[in-house]
C-alpha cells in the first residue's frame, strides 16, 4: 500500500488529478503548484517510486503521466467496506427519514 500512503499528502493528491487527465511536462506541473520546483520534483518521486505515476524524457523535457494500476488495487481493497458505508448511509436516511415525519406530525424527536 505504498500509494495509499503517497496519497497522504494533498499535493500528490492533486498532482495525481492533474495526471489523470494526460500526460504532462514537470514544468508544467510545478507552475501549477505555491512550492518551489524541488518541492514538487520530491512529490513526483514519491508518486513515481509508489507506482502512480511514470515518466519519460521527450527530448529536455520529462513528461509524467498517470499509471491507475495502483488505483485499482486500492479500489479493490476498498471493495469490501463499500458495504459498510452504503448500511450506515442507509441507516443514516432512515433517521433522517423519521424526523421528517416526527416534525410534520408534531411529535417531538
Amino acid at each position: 500500500m505504498d500509494a495509499l500512503a503517497a496519497l497522504a499528502d494533498p499535493v500528490r493528491r492533486e498532482l495525481v488529478a492533474l495526471l489523470a487527465q494526460g500526460e504532462v511536462p514537470a514544468g508544467e506541473l510545478a507552475q501549477r503548484f505555491p512550492v518551489s520546483r524541488p518541492a514538487v520534483s520530491r512529490h513526483l518521486r514519491v508518486l513515481r517510486e509508489a507506482g502512480l505515476v511514470r515518466s519519460r524524457t521527450d527530448g529536455r523535457r520529462r513528461l509524467y503521466a498517470l499509471d491507475p494500476r495502483p488505483l485499482r488495487e486500492m479500489d479493490e481493497w476498498l471493495e469490501p467496506y463499500r458495504d459498510l458505508w452504503a448500511q450506515r448511509l442507509d441507516a443514516l436516511d432512515t433517521e433522517i427519514a423519521r424526523g421528517r415525519r416526527a416534525r410534520k406530525s408534531g411529535d417531538p424527536a
